[in-house]
């Protein structure tokens, strides 16, 4: 076997494993978990052991955990505290939900403009919900002790507070809480939002008495149990994301059980201190809840409390010290929604949140995924439709690598020049593979051509491709976005089925996560396979007997494994395969070789004589 059929199973069999590996590591995602079926044990676990005391720990010097105000009630006690206060509504061109001024905990919080199927009649994405129900989400502020003060003097979690102005939170009016604490300390809290998913959280305290204090503002995300939803997928980061000090760090659910409070052992936390900045909270698949404290010196803190199973996050400001006839004011933000790229880039550039478009997961690639996507953002905005945007971002990608792809090309259509001489030196050599290899190196370096080059055009896509299945998968803009027709989520697989033809028979097809999905093969995926079928068929079958058998399954087999991806990286394959497909035949076409393309499809379905076949 020549080094040309060498490469060329080398390459094949490199793209294979890919492929393979791919799938095998980084499964398609699991389908969303129904909000109407029961929840499993760990939800029902979250559901009858609530937590009305959401802060659990020792002083500001620690974390901000001791800020829970009173002695903690007993769950039932604050779930029925929680039902009876009263409530603050929030009503936003992108929010709805309201404020309990029970610990003005902010923990009802909806998505106006997202829905949780494609089904326009489904139900809109709940983020925040309260203590006690379901998937229990939602943010606390308070003061913790320091110096002069105790904890029960201080707001905390089970504070009742008092609506001082406003009567609904929108983004033309803030709403302002008010508690005395009776000992000479007054605390004031203004909350504002914009129409998007910023609050801007005004925490104030007067001293009206004749001593003085030494007390630490905080914030706390509290989240009751890992999300019922959460995909779980390998690609795909889920749990606390953190900047501090311009280094961004996740951490998993798993990795937050670590940090425990365990009451025979103590507290135990992640403290990171940044001095300068940064954010932490817990981000999703599409959402996210983000602390953001003000300028200067903080303290961010991880920890769980496995007998609540409560995961949560804090951020701890440095001690402000009050005289008497003193007051101090500390300005945090929340960004509490989902991660539009546009918005959270916004936050970033116009708004001074360092580095906050690192919240969305562009992973190991990222030199090429945030570039991708920024482009694929704009074209989409030119065109209006995502499906046809990713069709123009490859027409993008393919120009950008053309003088490569072209010298690839031209390569091997130099090596189809030289195989009469190729073909004299094997019956020349005879048995010799030395001399035969020798001559065939002499031929490559007096022609100027290297038999590898033809592998570049399939190394330049496995980047590439990894990169756009990234941007596909995460990005929150392919999320229910559709291109036409049967297509209404280009983030999903393609909903035909080859099975029930496509609609034509009265049944549905195979759940996703049957066995019968594996064939179940779509409109996409089959035009996948026929695309690469035809882009095989700019060149006569090979004469190898192993070269040819890989050659015809290959474009089968990729159709299959690429069937279960979603609907817009399958495009973009389709896509690419037509535009190669044109290049390439242009290019032979430009050094004298016309593919019989008709011909080498046509012969492909002749059956050979049973002589010729041995």
């Amino acid at each position: 076997m020549d080094n040309q059929n060498k490469n060329l199973i080398l390459a094949v069999a490199l793209s294979m494993m890919v492929i393979i590996g791919w799938s095998i590591l980084f499964p398609p995602p699991e389908q969303p978990v129904d909000a109407t079926a029961p929840a499993g044990a760990t939800q029902a676990t979250v559901g009858t052991t609530p937590s009305a005391d959401a802060t659990t720990g020792t002083a500001a010097g620690t974390t901000a955990g001791t800020a829970a105000g009173q002695a903690a009630p007993t769950p039932d006690q604050a779930i029925a505290a929680l039902a009876n206060s009263e409530r603050v509504q929030i009503d936003t061109p992108s929010l709805e939900g309201s404020i309990s001024l029970y610990g003005g905990r902010i923990d009802e919080l909806r998505l106006k403009n997202y829905r949780e199927t494609v089904d326009k009649d489904s139900d809109i994405v709940t983020l925040f919900a309260p203590q006690g129900g379901e998937g229990a989400y939602y943010t606390l502020y308070g003061w913790a002790p320091a110096a002069g003060v105790t904890a029960d003097q201080l707001p905390g979690a089970t504070t009742m507070w008092e609506l001082e102005s406003g009567q609904t939170l929108t983004q033309d009016s803030p709403i302002k809480l008010k508690w005395d604490n009776g000992n000479g300390l007054v605390f004031h809290r203004t909350i504002a939002i914009d129409d998007k998913f910023m609050f801007q959280i005004t925490q104030s305290v007067e001293n009206t008495g004749s001593t003085t204090v030494g007390l630490a503002p905080y914030g706390i995300i509290a989240r009751h149990g890992i999300p019922v939803d959460m995909k779980k997928f390998f690609i795909l980061h889920e749990g606390v994301i953190a900047l501090h000090d311009g280094e961004l760090a996740e951490i998993d659910y798993d990795d937050i059980e670590d940090y425990a409070i365990n009451p025979d052992e103590g507290a135990q936390a992640e403290v990171m201190r940044s001095a300068e900045g940064g954010w932490i909270g817990f981000t999703d698949h599409y959402w996210m809840s983000t602390l953001i404290p003000g300028n200067g010196a903080v303290k961010e803190v991880v920890k769980y409390d496995s007998r609540r199973n409560l995961f949560q996050t804090e951020t701890v400001s440095p001690t402000q010290t009050l005289a008497p006839g003193t007051s101090a004011q500390v300005e945090t933000r929340l960004f509490a929604g989902a991660k539009e790229w546009a918005t959270i880039k916004h936050y970033q550039d116009e708004e001074g949140v360092t580095n906050f478009i690192d919240s969305i997961d562009w992973g190991w690639f990222f030199f090429l995924t945030k570039p991708i996507f920024a482009v694929l953002h704009w074209l989409h905005g030119i065109i209006g439709n995502m499906g046809w945007a990713i069709i123009a971002l490859t027409f993008f990608l393919k120009a950008l690598v053309l003088p490569l792809a072209y010298k690839s090309y031209a390569s091997m259509a130099k090596m189809r020049e030289l195989q009469p001489q190729m073909e004299k030196l094997k019956e020349e050599a005879g048995d010799d593979r030395q001399k035969m290899q020798q001559g065939m190196m002499a031929l490559y370096k007096r022609e100027k051509v290297n038999p590898a080059s033809g592998c570049l055009p399939i190394l330049l896509q496995i980047p590439i491709f990894f990169s756009l299945y990234k941007v596909i998968f995460v990005t929150l803009e392919l999320r229910h976005a559709p291109w036409f027709g049967w297509i209404n989520d280009l983030s999903a697989p393609d909903p035909s089925s080859i099975l029930n033809l496509f609609g034509l028979l009265p049944f549905d097809a195979p759940d996703p996560g049957s066995m019968l999905s594996f064939i179940s093969l779509g409109i996409l995926p089959i035009l996948l396979g026929i695309s690469m079928w035809l882009q095989q068929k700019l060149n006569v079958a090979p004469t190898d007997p192993v070269q040819k058998q890989i050659m015809a399954w290959m474009p089968w087999v990729f159709m299959f494994m690429l069937g279960s991806f979603a609907s817009g990286l399958v495009l973009y394959w389709i896509t690419n395969n037509t535009i190669t497909f044109l290049q390439q035949y242009a290019i032979m076409r430009s050094h004298g070789y016309k593919p019989d393309v008709l011909g080498n499809i046509t012969s492909s379905f002749k059956r050979k004589p049973k002589d010729a076949a041995k």
